[in-house]
């Protein structure tokens, strides 16, 4: 497992126990347009295009409290184990880069284009982000180092010059007889 997977797994950890901790909170939802609030409680937690999304076992309707909710520190850290998911999806293996396991995310330099970070584990990004995560030097020496992605296979021949240059044969098959002579080869 190298620092990518690693990172990936603790993320996973926190948000499957911040949504664990959801389960089963009491709430109160405001209904738009009516003014009215669904109070309940909160029976599964999923994913939305533009936030969460939760299903409610409803207990009644009440007025709204003009007072704004304060923020819910569950809600945060799911919201950051989503920026974390970014940070990960943007700072990966360079599948374009063949002779090292550089991270995509970190750029390049250079005229010949060579990448910022040669090994994804020295990755600056995600060395934070798994310091956020409790990484420890120990830690970080059992990880594996990434290898280089595989080179894209190529087709069995390779073209050479003389088959990019060369002219296709001419053949004689198609001489009429009468101008063929006493030596003719087709």
């Amino acid at each position: 497992m190298d620092l990518h997977a690693w990172i990936t797994q603790q993320v996973d950890h926190v948000e499957a126990a911040a949504r664990a901790r959801l389960v089963g909170r009491p709430v109160n939802l405001a209904v738009s347009g009516s003014g009215d609030v669904i109070t309940g409680t909160i029976t599964e937690v999923g994913d939305a295009s533009d936030g969460l999304r939760f299903t409610v076992a409803r207990y009644g309707v009440e007025p709204v409290d003009p007072r704004p909710a304060p923020v819910d520190l569950v809600s945060a850290v799911l919201r950051r184990c989503e920026a974390d998911r970014r940070i990960l999806a943007r700072h990966r293996l360079d599948p374009n880069v063949t002779y090292e396991p550089a991270c995509e995310g970190c750029g390049t330099y250079g005229d010949m284009g060579m990448s910022e970070v040669d090994n994804l584990n020295d990755c600056p990004e995600l060395l934070d982000l798994a310091h956020a995560h409790g990484l420890t030097n120990d830690i970080l020496a059992g990880l594996d180092r990434p290898q280089p992605p595989e080179p894209k296979p190529r087709a069995s021949r390779r073209l050479g010059l003389g088959d990019i240059l060369a002219t296709p044969p001419i053949t004689t098959s198609d001489v009429p007889a009468a101008l063929r002579g006493p030596r003719w080869k087709p």
